[in-house]
């Protein structure tokens, strides 16, 4: 059985690299930010996928959160107690994210900004943190949930993924506003359970075909026979969002991903490179502020008026338009990157 005193898993860093990029990329490409014709400081949002549904096996690639928390529960065993620490190192990113957008936002509201700009801005700035947020109810609940793996191994999943189950079928009823909120960190602690279990040694490679051939076996019902939305992320005039709160078919592609990250374990243990071992250092700072960097290289656009891909409607070749505006919107990301991190490690 493996302890808390092991060497770090540069796998497990491989995962959460792929999971904060899939997360990062994903934004960005379904992140659609309109400009009114008639008005370019008007702004909304709109999904590519509304115009484009072919496009939404693309976000079940890009949809990795089960990695990100199957990974922060394997690394919530393999931690050393020091809970005041990793508060701080989660709550001061965010202290300065805000100590950056609540004036900004302020300032958009004293010069008259349109209602819908700041609506666009505020949702898109803060859309992470409730991904946050269940992280963090998951840190606090971590002893809890490694004594549950410590009595029934992996198969503890069951009970969260039997209230998703029950949360799933009273959907088209309406789910009360708690229950929908209670149920984000419920739903996740499914990747992150079989995280602890796999530090604790009660999962292994050879678990991982089978929970890959669970996760794409049910996925495929639940879209084909059970009427699931398409997408992996939440689309404008589909049923219900797959990730509001998470739904069985997110669960699948957790458990897909992960029994594929199983399976090739062994080939992954020699072939973590620098660049993910830095994209660990910085994977807060990256999460919280990649949508900041799509939003400045969006507002230094209206000097062009509607470039395509970055502010016309999401239509068409948008997504091609959009492709070719990632390597800015990266660039960018990477210097608040360099600067907030910095800041962040002097704050801390």
């Amino acid at each position: 059985m493996t302890t808390a005193t092991q060497t770090r898993d540069t796998t497990i860093d491989a995962v959460r690299a792929v999971a904060v990029a899939g997360v990062v990329l994903g934004h960005w490409l379904v992140s659609a930010v309109v400009s009114d014709p008639h008005d370019t400081s008007a702004l909304h949002g709109e999904s590519p996928l509304q115009h484009a549904s072919y496009l939404a096996p693309a976000s079940w690639l890009f949809q990795t959160l089960g990695l990100f928390f199957f990974a922060s529960g394997f690394a919530a065993t393999r931690r050393s107690p020091s809970p005041g620490k990793h508060r701080r190192r989660l709550v001061v990113p965010v202290l300065i994210l805000a100590a950056v957008w609540l004036p900004a936002i302020a300032a958009l509201r004293a010069v008259g900004a349109p209602d819908s700009t700041r609506h666009v801005v505020v949702s898109l700035v803060t859309h992470p943190l409730w991904f946050l947020a269940a992280y963090l109810v998951l840190t606090a609940a971590a002893p809890a949930l490694k004594r549950l793996v410590g009595r029934a191994g992996a198969p503890a999943v069951l009970a969260p993924l039997l209230l998703v189950a029950i949360t799933d079928a009273a959907r088209d009823g309406g789910l009360p506003g708690w229950w929908r909120l209670a149920m984000v960190p419920v739903a996740w602690s499914v990747p992150y359970l079989l995280g602890i279990a796999l530090a604790d040694g009660r999962l292994s490679r050879r678990d991982g075909p089978l929970l890959a051939a669970a996760g794409l076996a049910g996925g495929a019902l639940l879209l084909t026979v059970g009427g699931y939305p398409s997408s992996a992320v939440g689309v404008p005039g589909d049923r219900f969002s797959n990730l509001d709160p998470p739904s069985l078919a997110a669960m699948s592609l957790a458990m897909l991903q992960i029994g594929g990250y199983l399976m090739l374990r062994h080939r992954l243990e020699n072939t973590a490179r620098r660049a993910v071992a830095t994209l660990n250092r910085t994977a807060l700072t990256v999460f919280l502020w990649h949508q900041t960097a799509l939003l400045l290289v969006t507002f230094a656009g209206l000097a062009a008026g509607r470039p395509p891909g970055l502010l016309d409607e999401p239509d068409g070749a948008w997504v091609l338009h959009r492709i070719a505006w990632l390597p800015v919107a990266a660039i960018v990301l990477t210097a608040l990157t360099w600067v907030f991190h910095r800041y962040e490690r002097r704050t801390r």
